[in-house]
């Protein structure tokens, strides 16, 4: 008798369906294409509560067995949204609701690790669904927010690599933030002698003449010719 896997695809035993091997095959691999490559839009409408995606055997209707899922519609209070606790597998999840909630995605059951697109975030995620370290309490794990492969230790900096993938330049926070808060950078390249120094107290950065620090390069010389 077939058994399925985590993620809904028949396993036929030998002698099985006489007649229909073919075209359970041929539902198999449609699957297996959806899977790794599928998009499905889950509206997640309404106010505070859970929407469980589904996985269905041997079937296409599963709203967990797509690659890329989209949430939308309005919310008008925090959402979960589930899946199964033996899936496993990874999601890109796009997060298109309306309304300045949270979207929390997560098993179904137990106290394992999620990921929370916050009541701002109207954005992307990339997941990662372990079904470990044990059935009760999987864990989901944020792929961009744990992108520390070559980071300093407890740190998860933005990391821009080189042409050849040899080393990277990387943006860290502070070990200690005092507040979360956004930096945002000028408009325009800025001109030659100036400096990204400036701030308007929001978190706008602007560029600055060095020459209004006030110690141009021959005061700068002739300082360092006294003082040593």
């Amino acid at each position: 008798m077939s058994t399925y896997t985590d993620l809904g695809i028949e396993l036929m035993v030998t002698g099985e369906n006489a007649g229909t091997w073919g075209t359970k095959t041929n539902n198999n691999l449609n699957l297996i294409e959806q899977l790794t490559g599928g998009f499905a839009t889950v509206s997640i409408a309404g106010g505070a509560g859970t929407t469980a995606l589904d996985v269905d055997d041997g079937a296409l209707t599963g709203t967990a067995q797509q690659r890329v899922i989209e949430f939308t519609g309005s919310i008008s209070g925090n959402r979960i949204v589930t899946i199964p606790n033996d899936v496993e597998t990874f999601y890109i999840l796009k997060n298109s609701t309306s309304g300045a909630y949270t979207v929390q995605f997560k098993y179904a059951t137990g106290s394992g690790a999620n990921t929370t697109f916050s009541a701002t975030d109207k954005g992307i995620k990339i997941v990662y669904a372990s079904a470990s370290p044990d059935a009760t309490n999987p864990i989901i794990v944020d792929v961009m927010a744990n992108s520390s492969e070559i980071a300093l230790t407890n740190s998860n900096p933005i990391k821009f690599q080189d042409a050849d993938n040899s080393a990277f330049v990387g943006i860290d926070a502070p070990a200690t933030v005092s507040g979360s808060y956004t930096l945002t950078l000028p408009a325009g390249v800025g001109s030659a002698s100036q400096a990204l120094v400036t701030t308007d107290g929001a978190g706008t950065l602007g560029f600055t003449s060095t020459s209004s620090f006030g110690i141009t390069t021959g005061k700068a010389i002739a300082m360092a010719m006294i003082f040593g």
